[in-house]
């Protein structure tokens, strides 16, 4: 049986503890494992990419004065950091992982090159990509949209912090807030309803690649995603 291709993409802040800043060993041993139990399943190839909010923010930028190219590629950095954490967690677990990073460091992680990632991924390794797309102006988000494409990816998996799916409006303040089980790309973009940026979302829209966004902080959750449990919020094409 041939396996799927997913992208599983995590919020920096996924691997912090309560503050949000800096690396939680403990956390990161928790998703390693919510990870390695979508892994043990054997029904699909998974690559990984992951933010990098824990290590630097915009809004620190900001009040630095940072101009927003270099806060960009220092975000990046950090989101090779966060790999390289997530990396040793799986590692520890028996896991063959790779991470590969958009920006030239070889004495920390390999270059990005689509044919060798495609290899690792038929090899059954987790392949955890860091450094954005190693370009200023584009989010993690756009990134995972991004590798997808590259790598004939059939869905993204967005892990959120706390939320379990789609509202039609922040969940957190208002109590009549709707969830939706399935909604398309076009309604995402069109309702500005902030799931991931609109670069993202469109190519996404152009390629075909399903979103699936749903709560990680809940035990089990990753692997229920990957068997295709309705826990969450299915975001599809919508194309006539």
């Amino acid at each position: 049986m041939s396996k799927k291709r997913i992208m599983i993409k995590l919020s920096g802040e996924a691997l912090a503890g309560p503050t949000g800043i800096g690396i939680d060993p403990e956390k990161v041993k928790e998703v390693a494992k919510e990870i390695k139990a979508a892994y043990d399943l054997d029904i699909a190839q998974i690559g990984i990419i992951v933010g990098g909010g824990n290590i630097f923010r915009g809004k620190l930028a900001d009040q630095m004065g940072i101009d927003r190219s270099s806060a960009d590629y220092m975000g990046m950095i950090g989101t090779i950091v966060n790999a390289l954490a997530l990396q040793s967690s799986l590692e520890a677990l028996s896991i063959k992982t790779r991470v590969m990073s958009s920006i030239n460091i070889p004495e920390v992680a390999e270059p990005y090159i689509r044919r060798k990632a495609l290899s690792h991924l038929s090899k059954d390794r987790i392949v955890i990509f860091g450094g954005g797309t190693g370009n200023p102006y584009f989010s993690t988000d756009t990134t995972a949209a991004l590798r997808a494409a590259e790598l004939g990816s059939s869905t993204i998996y967005m892990a959120k912090n706390g939320t379990d799916g789609v509202y039609d409006k922040d969940p957190r303040k208002f109590k009549n807030s709707k969830k939706y089980d399935n909604i398309t790309h076009k309604e995402i973009l069109n309702k500005n309803l902030n799931v991931m940026d609109s670069t993202a979302a469109a190519l996404c829209y152009d390629n075909d690649i399903d979103i699936y966004v749903f709560d990680m902080n809940i035990s089990g959750n990753i692997k229920k995603v990957v068997l295709g449990e309705n826990i969450g919020t299915l975001i599809k094409n919508g194309k006539e």
